[in-house]
C-alpha cells in the first residue's frame, strides 16, 4: 500500500473560487496520472472506512454488504490480473454488460488497469451490442449470470456470438454474498491483490470506450483518456462539498458517465461511501417506495438520480424528520424542470442541484455548487481549468472557433479542457462535434451569464433524452420507413414533466395509403430495437416542414410536439375558454407563448402556471 499523497481539496461555491484555484499549476492541483492512481490514493487515505454499501434487496429490514476502501481496491487489482490472464493488454477493451453492483465496479476499474473498459447499455438489442463489440475488436465480455429480475444474459451471449470476435465471456453472479463456483467473483480469489499496472498508465492512455446516442449502423464510440476521467472525478466532489463519512446514493447505471464518475469515482476519492440500491437500482419501484426509510436508516447525505426519480419521490410520504441527513438531491442525465426542482425542495425540504454533462467530456460540463444558492434554470458553473462559451450559430460550423457570444447571448454551448475527449473511434464522425482547435460543440443552445452560470434553452441536435437514456432518432425513423405506407418520417422529443422528453414521430404517407396512427405504431414498434425508444405518439402530416434545400426541419416538429403536449396538460384543468397556446422554434430553442385572458382569477393563473411549469420548456406568459 502506498503512503498517503498530500493533496488539498477545497469546496467550490462560485466562479471566483474556480479562478483562484486556477492560479495553481494544473499538475499540482490534479497530481494523478490515472484512475488507478485515484483509487490508490483513496485506499491509502481512507483504508478501513466503508467505500461501497450494496443494498441486496428492497426489504426495509433486508440485508446489505459493504467493502472498505482497501478491500475495494484489492478486488479491482484482482480483476486486472484476471483480465491479463485472458490476454487483455494496454488499450484493449473489456466490455461490460452489467448492472451497477459492486462486482461490476471491480470489473470496470480492473479493466482500466489492465487494458480499458467498455461499458455498454444492456437495454440495446443484441445486434447493436454485437456491432459495438465488433467495431472495438472486443475479446473479453463481462455480463450478468442468468437472473429473473434482470434477464440480460441471453442477449449478451447472443451479441458475443454475432460479434465474432469475443473469446471469453465472464459472468457476475447476482448473488454477491454467495457467488457460485466459476463466477467472476469466484475467479477473482485466484489472483493477487497487489498492483503491477501503475507504471503502464499515463494521462494519455486509453481508460475507456463509451458509446453515445449512436445506435444505428454507425454507432459513435468515444475514447476516454485517464486524464479525461481523472479531471471530472477529482473535481466533482469539490462542487458537492463531500467529506469522508458522507454517503451518496448512486442511482445511475454503470454505462452512464454520471454513474461512473460524477457519483462514482468522484465521491470515492473524497472518502465518501457509495450506496448502491439493489440489483436494478432506482428502476426498482419497491426501493423507491422505501427510499426515505433507507435514507434515514443509513444516513444518506447526497441523493444522486435523474429528474424522473425526483418526480417519483414526490409521491412517497416523508415524515418531517425522516431522512434528515440528506442535504442535497443531485440530478442530471435529462432536463430538470424548474417547477419540479421547486416542488421537491418545498415538499421534501431537500436542496436540489443540477448538472450539465456529456459523454464526450467524461460526464461534466458544469455543476451547480452545493455551497452556493440555487440559480433556477441554471446548470451551474464550469469545471476548473476548462472553458465554456456560447458560439454564434453561424460560427459553430467552422473548424476553428474565433467568434463568441457576449454574456447572456444565446448560441451553441462549446467546451474545452482536460476532460474533453480526443474524439470518436471513427474520426469521420467528429465533424460538427469536435473542432480542430479542440473545442467540443455540445449541440445545446444556451448562454453564459456574467457570473459564469450556464443556462440551456434547447438543443440544436437531434438526440432525444428520456430519463437520462440517450435515444438516437434514427433507429425510430428506420423502423417506420420499413412500412410500405410511410413516405417520410422524423422522430423528435416531446417535453415531459416526468421523463424530460418522450419520443414522438411525425410521418407522411405515400399516395393512396390510409393507415391510421395507432396501426402505424403497432406495425413499427417491433422494429425499434430499444424499449425506451418506442414512440408515444404518431402524427400524420400532409407535408413535412423542410429547409430551403429540402432537409426535414426538426425544430418546427419539436414546436408542434410541444404545442400538442401543452394543450394536453392544460385541458384537464377545466379552466374557462380563452387561453391561447403557441409554440414556435426560435434561436433560443422551442418557446411556448401562453396568452392568459384578463378575466382569469389569481387562483386560476397559479394553477395554470404550476401545471405547465412542470414541463422542461421555455414559457412566456402574456396577460391580455
Amino acid at each position: 500500500m502506498s503512503s498517503v499523497m498530500s493533496v488539498s481539496r477545497a469546496d467550490i461555491s462560485d466562479l471566483n473560487d474556480i479562478v483562484a484555484m486556477e492560479r495553481e499549476p494544473y499538475e499540482k492541483a490534479v497530481p494523478f496520472r490515472s484512475t488507478a492512481a485515484l483509487l490508490d490514493y483513496a485506499a491509502a487515505a481512507y483504508g478501513s472506512l466503508t467505500a461501497v454499501h450494496f443494498q441486496e434487496d428492497a426489504d426495509p429490514d433486508g440485508t446489505y454488504l459493504t467493502w472498505s476502501f482497501e478491500a475495494f481496491q484489492q478486488q479491482c487489482i484482482r480483476a486486472a490480473h484476471l483480465f491479463r490472464s485472458l490476454g487483455v493488454q494496454r488499450e484493449a477493451p473489456v466490455a461490460l454488460l452489467v448492472p451497477h453492483i459492486p462486482s461490476s465496479l471491480f470489473a470496470l476499474w480492473g479493466a482500466q488497469m489492465a487494458g480499458c473498459a467498455f461499458p455498454i447499455n444492456y437495454l440495446l438489442g443484441a445486434e447493436h451490442i454485437a456491432q459495438l463489440l465488433r467495431k472495438t475488436g472486443t475479446r473479453v465480455l463481462v455480463t450478468l449470470a442468468p437472473c429473473a429480475s434482470l434477464p440480460i444474459n441471453a442477449e449478451a451471449h447472443r451479441a458475443a456470438e454475432l460479434a465474432g470476435c469475443v473469446e471469453h465471456v465472464l459472468e457476475i453472479d447476482p448473488n454477491e454474498r454467495n457467488p457460485r463456483t466459476g463466477s467472476f467473483q469466484a475467479q477473482l480469489l485466484k489472483y493477487p491483490d497487489r498492483d503491477s499496472f501503475q507504471d503502464e498508465l499515463t494521462p494519455d492512455s486509453t481508460a475507456a470506450f463509451f458509446h453515445t446516442g449512436g445506435t444505428t449502423g454507425l454507432p459513435k464510440i468515444l475514447r476516454h483518456t485517464h486524464r479525461n476521467e481523472v479531471h471530472t472525478s477529482w473535481f466533482a466532489a469539490f462542487y458537492y462539498a463531500m467529506q469522508p463519512g458522507d454517503r451518496v446514493l448512486n442511482g445511475f447505471p454503470l454505462f452512464h458517465v454520471a454513474g461512473t464518475f460524477v457519483y462514482g469515482l468522484g465521491p470515492l476519492v473524497a472518502g465518501v461511501t457509495l450506496f448502491l440500491p439493489t440489483l436494478t437500482g432506482l428502476r426498482n419501484q419497491d426501493f423507491i417506495r422505501h427510499a426515505w426509510h433507507f435514507a434515514d436508516k443509513y444516513g444518506i447525505t447526497h441523493f444522486g438520480c435523474v429528474p424522473t426519480v425526483l418526480s417519483a419521490l414526490l409521491g412517497v410520504p416523508k415524515a418531517a424528520q425522516q431522512a434528515k441527513n440528506v442535504r442535497w438531491a443531485l440530478t442530471g442525465g435529462s432536463p430538470l424542470p424548474t417547477e419540479l426542482a421547486q416542488r421537491f425542495e418545498s415538499q421534501c425540504d431537500i436542496s436540489v442541484r443540477n448538472i450539465f454533462g456529456m459523454t464526450e467530456c467524461a460526464g461534466i460540463v458544469s455543476i451547480e455548487p452545493c455551497m452556493a444558492p440555487r440559480h433556477p434554470a441554471s446548470v451551474g458553473v464550469r469545471l476548473p481549468y476548462s472553458e465554456v462559451v456560447a458560439v454564434p450559430l453561424e460560427s459553430a460550423s467552422k473548424s476553428h472557433l474565433n467568434e463568441f457570444c457576449q454574456p447572456g447571448e444565446t448560441g451553441i454551448i462549446a467546451i474545452r479542457g482536460p476532460h474533453v475527449s480526443s474524439g470518436y473511434l471513427d474520426s469521420a464522425q467528429a465533424e460538427g462535434t469536435f473542432t480542430q482547435d479542440n473545442w467540443l460543440l455540445s449541440g445545446d443552445l444556451g448562454h453564459v451569464d456574467k457570473d459564469g452560470y450556464i443556462y440551456l434553452t434547447g438543443r440544436s441536435k437531434d438526440l432525444i433524452i428520456r430519463s437520462g437514456h440517450n435515444i438516437d432518432p434514427g433507429i425510430i425513423e428506420e423502423a417506420f420507413l420499413k412500412l410500405s405506407d410511410v413516405s417520410t418520417c422524423a422522430a423528435v422529443g416531446e417535453p415531459d414533466a416526468y421523463a424530460g422528453e418522450l419520443p414522438v414521430v411525425f410521418v407522411t404517407l405515400k399516395e393512396g395509403a390510409s393507415l391510421p396512427p395507432d396501426q402505424l405504431l403497432e406495425l413499427a414498434a417491433p422494429h425499434v430495437p430499444e424499449r425506451p425508444a418506442v414512440p408515444k405518439r404518431v402524427t400524420i402530416l400532409d407535408t413535412m416542414p423542410t429547409t430551403p434545400i429540402g432537409k426535414i426541419y426538426k425544430p418546427t416538429l419539436r414546436a408542434m410536439a410541444a404545442q400538442t403536449k401543452m394543450i394536453a396538460v392544460i385541458q384537464p384543468l377545466g379552466l374557462p375558454d380563452g387561453i391561447k397556446v403557441q409554440c414556435s422554434a426560435q434561436t433560443r430553442g422551442v418557446v411556448a407563448e401562453i396568452a392568459i385572458p384578463a378575466s382569469f382569477s389569481d387562483d386560476q393563473i397559479a394553477r395554470l402556471k404550476e401545471t405547465v411549469g412542470s414541463l422542461p420548456l421555455q414559457i412566456d406568459f402574456i396577460h391580455c
